[in-house]
């Protein structure tokens, strides 16, 4: 009876270590697709994918169901990094002859800053 006991327990641990494990692997998926699913502030967004050029960074921010690209100094993000900016200027129709690419709406912005998690 002492034995069963004993695997019963060992497989319970077993089993809350490799969930701990298979949760700490996705947390920085999930948190992508957690942050970017809720509203965040209007100045805010999480990085869906970024292009760097001399001078700039181009980033493309999801908040909520609404995605948009803003132009910052050079700035070194990841993507699922949580974003916050000041914005100077939105232009729409804006070709960036650098990278040969006319963007809809361009968000200009003086600073970014990466919200660390808490």
């Amino acid at each position: 009876m002492k034995t069963l006991y004993k695997v019963v327990a060992f497989t319970l641990v077993a089993f809350l270590f490799e969930s701990t494990l298979i949760y700490a692997d996705q947390t920085s998926s999930n948190r992508i697709l957690l942050a970017s699913a809720e509203k965040l502030p209007d100045n805010e967004g999480i990085v869906v994918s970024t292009l760097d050029t001399a001078g700039y960074t181009y980033m493309e921010l999801e908040n909520g169901s609404k995605r948009f690209w803003i132009a910052a100094p050079t700035t070194k993000v990841k993507i699922g990094d949580h974003i916050r900016f000041a914005e100077s200027m939105t232009m729409h129709n804006f070709t960036s002859k650098t990278l040969n690419r006319t963007f809809n709406r361009l968000v200009f912005v003086t600073s970014t800053q990466v919200k660390v998690a808490q």
